[in-house]
């Protein structure tokens, strides 16, 4: 309790000692299938990240950071609940625009925490957490949306609600929107708040609107605290860059992935613009691995295995940058964080008092931001999203050490068949073998023994909630491989 209370004065000291009047600003930026070694300040030679690499030079850089899915829904879901996805019932897939639900309407976010707290909030990007009436960021503690229901390379929900100003592309038009037969893969809607506005969008000027109006919501606000959420849709496929993008590389994802980083310099530089970078918090991450098995020139996660779609270190380590000048202490962080503590995180920095929090699996880190502290969280638990029954542990990890229950067996990564579950689990030393080499559990038989006595603890704390992606709308046409 004393410990709570001498960081919450610590943070506000802080604000007090600036001279700033306001609660601080948050902006989160998330890459969609980013991998953890697609950034040069995480080692990649291929290609530039250079406003990335100031911001990680400037502020914190972790690199044991995680994802709470190897999946979009549900580490989307995570980074808003500050919940392990199979708590909301998002564990199992993802949403696509037949799913009939969405995020479970009883969660509270943390935007909606933020908002009630005098925060002015805005999605910008992908949303990903379901398209229908109730569901939409609105519905979740966002003043305003402006981007894509979900993946782009999905499809449109017939029946949703279009504006009356809604500029229709390649032929498109109301009636043939609304008929059957039209649909596109690939072709999505870009959407105001909760109508459609431009279909199919035009996905190769999306990334510089994403820009335009988050600058124009950072100038907007410059006197009353904000949290801005940019949500990228890339460099997951299919890849479109802007003209000016199309053509630094040969690789469209390495396009893709400089356009990001050219945004977040955009971003920064507005901040600074502005004299609001002493009082803003930015962080830059992933919401899971890259893409390595629809996308043969997708990103790298190397030293790593794995990668999206897998339960593994490729498929949820991710790089994370932390960015409040004067504020958050420089230098690289080698403790255990992921995703899931942004809830409990956000909440600090921005001095809530609330007593307590739904967001169990969250922590808050502010500690480790301003003094370099040792992160709370010592452990992780990570939920293959293809091993019946749901909220069955995949493998855990426990400082540096990580107990291995089941493995995939590529490439059918989705087939339960597929994923076996270990006789004897595996056992390593992350710390010295992040590649997950050697096998280490018969020389260490007792901490092997104690990470599954860990495990099973854990799981008996968990109350798994119904499955959120059973409920289809049944008016949609599916693809066959969704029948």
């Amino acid at each position: 309790m004393l410990d709570h209370l001498f960081l919450f004065l610590f943070c506000f000291s802080a604000f007090i000692l600036q001279g700033v009047e306001k609660a601080p600003n948050i902006i989160l930026i998330l890459a969609d299938d980013l991998g953890y070694n697609d950034l040069s300040c995480y080692g990649n030679l291929e290609y530039d990240t250079p406003n990335i690499d100031k911001m990680a030079s400037e502020g914190q850089k972790w690199t044991e950071f995680y994802s709470a899915s190897h999946l979009c829904s549900p580490s989307r879901a995570a980074i808003l609940t500050g919940l392990y996805p199979v708590r909301t019932g998002t564990s199992s897939h993802v949403f696509f625009e037949w799913s009939a639900q969405g995020l479970p309407r009883t969660s509270y976010t943390i935007s909606e925490l933020l908002q009630n707290n005098g925060y002015n909030t805005y999605l910008v990007g992908k949303w990903h957490l379901g398209h229908r009436h109730g569901y939409l960021p609105q519905n979740f503690g966002f003043n305003k949306f402006y981007g894509i229901p979900y993946s782009n390379d999905m499809r449109v929900d017939p029946e949703m609600e279009v504006s009356d100003s809604v500029v229709f592309r390649e032929g498109m038009t109301l009636a043939k929107l609304r008929g059957k037969g039209n649909k596109v893969q690939g072709w999505v809607p870009l959407i105001l708040d909760d109508a459609i506005i431009e279909y199919p969008v035009d996905q190769t000027t999306l990334t510089q609107r994403y820009i335009t109006k988050s600058i124009e919501f950072i100038k907007q606000n410059k006197e009353k605290p904000f949290f801005l959420f940019i949500s990228h849709h890339l460099p997951h496929i299919p890849i479109f860059v802007s003209k000016d993008f199309q053509k630094r590389y040969d690789d469209p994802y390495a396009n893709a992935v400089c356009e990001i980083d050219y945004s977040v310099g955009k971003i920064l530089d507005t901040l600074k613009k502005h004299s609001l970078e002493k009082n803003t918090l930015v962080i830059f991450t992933s919401d899971n691995g890259p893409d390595q098995v629809f996308n043969d020139k997708g990103g790298s996660a190397f030293p790593l295995k794995g990668s999206k779609f897998f339960a593994s270190e490729g498929g949820q380590k991710v790089p994370a940058i932390f960015w409040w000048p004067d504020t958050v202490e420089k230098g690289v962080i080698e403790e255990l964080g992921s995703t899931l503590d942004f809830y409990n995180t956000f909440k600090a920095v921005s001095g809530i008092k609330s007593k307590s929090s739904l967001a169990q699996d969250s922590h808050d880190l502010s500690p480790v931001l301003f003094e370099k502290s040792p992160s709370p969280r010592s452990d992780f638990f990570y939920f293959s999203s293809f091993v019946p029954p749901r909220g069955t542990i995949y493998a855990v990890r426990k400082d540096n050490w990580k107990a291995h229950f089941f493995s995939s067996l590529e490439p059918d990564f989705s087939n339960p068949e597929s994923i076996i579950k270990n006789k004897n689990p595996l056992l390593y030393n992350l710390k010295d073998d992040p590649g997950e080499t050697k096998n280490l559990a018969e020389q260490f038989p007792d901490i092997l023994e104690s990470l599954i006595h860990y495990s099973e603890s854990f799981s008996k704390t968990l109350k798994i909630a119904p499955n959120s992606y059973s409920e289809k709308i049944l008016s949609q046409e599916l693809p066959e491989w969704a029948q």
